[in-house]
């Protein structure tokens, strides 16, 4: 059996316990080597159903929003170099 078959058996697994039981399948649903198989051929059980197409996908990676975070207070503290107000510091008139 061929990787792409074992990943489409892993997928047909959960829809057809998603048929079975009326909802989303949970891991507890499946017998542990069962739920072995689909974190090994779809990765985290979230990320399964959601390959699947029985759930959509989560908002924004971590990854992507401490890329954004991190970019910001980047830009903050550029931005606050230039401008005292940003700092909280008094200017030269205002002392």
């Amino acid at each position: 059996m061929s990787s792409d078959e074992k990943r489409e058996l892993a997928i047909s697994m959960l829809v057809e316990k998603q048929a079975a039981l009326g909802r989303l399948p949970k891991r507890s649903d499946f017998a542990p080597d069962e739920v072995c198989f689909i974190k090994q051929k779809l990765g985290p059980f979230p990320r399964a159903l959601e390959q699947a197409g029985l759930k959509e996908a989560a908002g924004v990676p971590a990854a992507v929003r401490s890329r954004q975070k991190r970019r910001r207070a980047a830009l903050r503290r550029k931005l606050s170099k230039n401008d005292p107000a940003l700092t909280g510091k008094k200017t030269e008139e205002e002392i």
